[in-house]
């Protein structure tokens, strides 16, 4: 390996990491092998500070584990099979988007919905709602049993009631859900939204989810970019 000549704490202050990082990423794979002096000592090169490089920036982008995976491919792998998992990335990537949007668009329609005088004949069963909403009455007693979407009884035990109020609720949370949100977010924000009552509530939570993703998707641009200088190090001299 050409152009060796770079100690383990060279790696790792032009990287931003820390020795023990620098050896547990080659141990990972994400760095290829060091090369050995007689005494022992590990020696790099070049292409380990771009390996180290763009593993950071991939991590950011599709999280450390796809990321390891992504390096190793780059180290052992023909270069087509590093390209497909950089492309898959962009795709799902792309898919959040595309929730994302949708999301954002159901939750402002639903949310500006106006809610005349409510009559008793308005609500609906769990049955009714589910099926509306193409959902499992088990995801509707779900939601209840976490508090995001909690129907009128008539008594403890008694059938599940939905009103208007608690419909748009439900229609509010299996949009988000489809758009990628836990039940640990959602059960933090429908409290609020059922306080407020604004646009503006949902609104602010799917921005700060799309600002990651743009963070993520930068993140995954700077990866490929630095991914193909170590590509090109590993490419044999002509």
């Amino acid at each position: 390996m050409p152009g060796l000549h770079l100690r383990t704490v060279d790696v790792g202050r032009r990287a931003g990491c820390s020795v023990q990082q620098v050896r547990n990423l080659e141990r990972d794979g994400v760095l290829p092998p060091a090369a050995r002096t007689g005494t022992g000592h590990r020696v790099y090169g070049e292409v380990h500070v771009r390996s180290a490089l763009a593993y950071r920036a991939l991590a950011v982008g599709v999280g450390p584990v796809e990321a390891k995976k992504i390096m190793r491919a780059a180290h052992r792998h023909p270069e087509p099979g590093v390209l497909a998992l950089l492309d898959a990335a962009h795709a799902r990537l792309d898919a959040e988007r595309a929730d994302l949007r949708r999301a954002q668009a159901a939750a402002r329609a639903i949310s500006g919905e106006p809610i005349a005088e409510v009559r008793p004949s308005d609500a609906m069963t769990v049955s009714e709602l589910a099926a509306a909403l193409g959902v499992r009455p088990s995801t509707l007693r779900h939601w209840d049993a976490e508090g995001l979407v909690v129907p009128d009884r008539d008594q403890p035990r008694g059938p599940r009631r939905y009103m208007p109020d608690q419909v748009r609720d439900a229609r509010i949370v299996h949009q988000l859900r489809l758009a990628g949100y836990r039940i640990a977010q959602l059960r933090d924000l429908m409290p609020e939204l059922r306080r407020a009552r604004r646009w503006d509530d949902v609104s602010a939570a799917l921005a700060a989810r799309e600002a990651a993703v743009e963070a993520r998707s930068r993140a995954l641009l700077g990866g490929a970019a630095a991914l193909s200088a170590v590509l090109d190090a590993h490419m044999p001299e002509p």
